[in-house]
């Protein structure tokens, strides 16, 4: 699963929350999630504001009851989308899906 979002604050209203959302991410890949958090950036490599979650889960409910409790949502700075990547061709994909129990 893919959620992408953008900040609708300034960089400082954030701060924090990207702060506690980091803590986030890692306490979930403390506990087995498989997690990854970053930002998006532009052709010469300046942070555009918002950023991309991918995670595993086992359906389209569990990854959003999951992502309820990021704090970058929770905080009501940001714009999201979640959406469910199904790889097709290429070099990148999903060996197996996650056991439901790797979902909190």
């Amino acid at each position: 699963f893919v959620k992408q979002e953008t900040f609708l604050r300034p960089y400082a209203a954030m701060k924090p929350h990207l702060e506690a959302h980091r803590a986030w991410v890692e306490a979930l890949r403390q506990r087995g999630v498989a997690i990854s958090s970053g930002y998006l950036v532009d052709g010469e490599g300046r942070p555009g504001g918002g950023g991309l979650l991918l995670l595993e889960a086992p359906d389209y409910a569990a990854a959003e009851a999951l992502i309820q409790d990021d704090p970058m949502l929770r905080s009501g700075g940001v714009r999201w989308q979640l959406g469910q990547w199904r790889p097709v061709v290429g070099d990148l994909a999903i060996a197996d899906p996650p056991p439901p129990a790797a979902i909190p």
